[in-house]
């Protein structure tokens, strides 16, 4: 068969070890981590399903190397802790059966140990390490680390190591970025040693190059190892590309790959994880100088979901792997759909930080776009239902959507009916801003998925409760979305106002001076958008944050984005709007013009109640779905279709 990308799906020899592609799993985090930190069931099965979608090669998170100093409740591997090598050994083998290669991050986390693990109220009674004494942002203190731990924590890699290839893993990566331990040796910004640890470049690099003896020692001289590093810190006083360059020709004849990243977490996440307001593959060009320094492989990461991309990438030579980490939550089955020439059905990442919010706010992982992320335990596959039952969907949503193609893959037989003339309900209006475009594209991809499922679908049909009756399915599911909140206003009925929600398709109506009312996500970022076309904008918000329904990882980067393009107006509220622009009671109470001869509204949305209320008993199984339900998320609204569908 002659592959589509032929480059991506090309085999790589490192060490004596044979990837079968170059499309390779970033390392993720686990979200069932024992107290006497043991990799749980739920995470083998989490990491296992990349090895099953095809990946080269599945990376294990951050294996803290030396409890001691870096957090015991971490994930680490100690063979004298009861089923800690077990675990190990059989996430390993979970992956290793389908025909990916395991590896391991091995990493220590230096001043920030524990940052993720600990309650901040006892971060400051906490004892860090790092290569030098000082004070963090935060107020804990951080002990510049002894040459006797400095020895005992090199030690620690390779013993760990030599347990690790004990266990199965057939592949180290060695995490030197991101401003973890080996990172802050590494960085002038950190690093402020006057031993053979700091000052020079050389002594810089001394404590990675050391790690790395002590893991080849460890490991024997064919086993693969990987050394990953941030190509440039990308802030005032840590080290550039240009010293990037210079770092990596220095662990080069310890390595077998060199995987070359971006930032640091705690300094530049946007950087680290580029949003969807970087370009894709946004950090390639650090890969791309750096791989014209060294002679072995470099590996890439940032934003990767396209395959033509990815191909252009290791094709043109700026690097030899490509890594995905988000990607792989969005679709584990990318590297498998490559390879079998079926590009066309890849659930591309929307790069909304749902995955890693919602680690953040409760210790295990969603995905927008895949509800089976964080229920892997449960399985890939959907079974067939015992009883092929007819199934009516009102609404072509995303989770109406969903809801079809699940109900249909069970063997139902499946009418979905939109009233509109297209698919994909509120994710229409995403066309229009750049930086939401795959948020549009979902909707396409799900509809192909209904209909290669054998889904019927009937455009311009409304689903009313005498249809119902008419068609009589044995189940409904109702997922007719949301309406667009629309005030009585004076003047929000006027020809210089656009909802939201069409601004796809009334865009040439909006001037270069607009007020956009409504600071919630909505309308945070079409602010966002109107600035980038260079328009004047200012953002009107009665409550005095902005955007509180973005997620907590999302939110920061959205801000840094409004203070770049918008004028912010927070605690106004709009009393009408004019040709002029919108008249607002300000903070004081007093009435104020905000400026713009074009008014967008992004109020929010409601429930379309009254159709739900109408279509409710109209069938022996009715679910309501999505906004439907409540006005939500596109996450709520695929998991919550998906399991309608399941329950049938």
């Amino acid at each position: 068969m002659a592959y589509q990308y032929p480059h991506l799906c090309a085999p790589i020899t490192l060490g004596r070890t044979t990837f079968r592609n170059r499309m390779f799993s970033a390392p993720m985090g686990g979200t069932d981590i024992t107290n006497d930190g043991c990799i749980g069931p739920k995470s083998t099965a989490f990491y296992e399903l990349r090895g099953k979608g095809g990946a080269g090669a599945v990376t294990v998170s951050e294996c803290m190397v030396h409890p001691q100093t870096d957090g015991s409740h971490a994930y680490h591997l100690d063979e004298s802790i009861l089923n800690s090598l077990a675990c190990a050994t059989y996430t390993a083998d979970a992956i290793r059966r389908h025909g990916a290669i395991p590896s391991l991050e091995l990493s220590h986390s230096g001043m920030y140990a524990g940052t993720y693990m600990t309650d901040k109220s006892k971060q400051k009674s906490m004892h860090q390490w790092g290569p030098s004494a000082c004070t963090r942002p935060d107020g804990v203190e951080v002990k510049a680390l002894t040459k006797g731990l400095i020895d005992e924590i090199v030690a620690a890699y390779g013993h760990v190591a030599g347990l690790a290839k004990r266990a199965g893993f057939e592949m180290l990566m060695i995490h030197g970025g991101h401003g973890w331990l080996i990172n802050q040796f590494l960085s002038p910004y950190f690093n402020k040693r006057t031993d053979e640890y700091g000052g020079s470049l050389e002594n810089r690099c001394r404590f990675a190059i050391e790690v790395l003896q002590s893991v080849r020692a460890a490991v024997g001289p064919f086993f693969p190892i990987e050394f990953r590093m941030s190509g440039s810190e990308l802030f005032d006083g840590g080290y550039d590309l240009e010293e990037g360059c210079r770092i990596a020709q220095q662990v080069e004849p310890y390595i077998d790959l060199l995987h070359v990243s971006a930032g640091t977490y705690q300094r530049g996440f946007g950087d680290t994880h580029p949003s969807m307001f970087k370009e894709h593959g946004c950090n390639v060009y650090l890969a791309a100088e750096i791989k014209k320094h060294v002679k072995v492989p470099v590996a890439t990461i940032g934003g990767l979901n396209d395959p033509a991309k990815m191909e252009e990438i290791i094709a043109s030579g700026k690097a030899d792997v490509v890594y995905m980490a988000r990607a792989l939550l969005a679709d584990p089955f990318l590297p498998n759909k490559v390879m079998a020439n079926k590009s066309e059905d890849i659930v591309r990442c929307l790069r909304c930080f749902t995955c890693m919010a919602e680690r953040a706010a409760t210790s295990t992982r969603r995905c927008t776009v895949n509800p089976l992320i964080g229920r892997e335990c449960e399985g890939d596959e959907v079974r067939p239902a015992p009883v092929s039952k007819k199934v009516l969907v009102a609404g072509g949503g995303p989770g109406g959507l969903y809801a079809a193609y699940t109900a249909a893959r069970r063997g139902h037989r499946v009418i979905l009916c939109e009233k509109e003339a297209e698919l994909g309900g509120i994710l229409k209006s995403e066309q229009a801003l750049p930086f939401k475009y795959e948020m549009y594209q979902l909707a396409g991809t799900y509809a192909k998925f209904a209909r290669d499922a054998g889904v019927e679908i009937r455009l311009n049909t409304e689903v009313t409760k005498e249809y119902v009756e008419q068609e009589a399915p044995d189940a409904l599911i109702i997922a007719v979305g949301s309406a667009p909140l629309v005030p009585p206003i004076p003047g929000l009925d006027g020809d210089n106002v656009v909802v939201v929600n069409n601004y796809y398709l009334e865009k040439d109506k909006v001037g270069d001076d607009v007020v956009v009312m409504g600071g919630g996500l909505a309308g945070s970022e079409c602010a966002i958008h109107l600035g980038q076309e260079g328009k004047t904008v200012h953002l009107v918000e009665m409550r005095d944050t902005l955007a509180p329904d973005a997620n907590v990882r999302r939110r920061p980067l959205l801000l840094k984005e409004i203070d770049k393009y918008v004028h912010v107006h927070t605690g106004y509220r709009a009393l009408r709007v004019t040709e002029e622009g919108v008249i607002c009671a300000n903070p004081e109470g007093q009435e104020v013009l905000v400026p713009g001869k074009s008014v967008i509204c992004a109020l929010g949305q409601r429930s379309r109640t009254d159709v739900v209320t109408a279509l409710q008993g109209t069938a022996p199984f009715v679910r309501v779905i999505g906004d439907a339900s409540r006005v939500s998320t596109i996450t709520n609204a695929v998991y919550w279709g998906y399991h309608a569908a399941l329950d049938i």
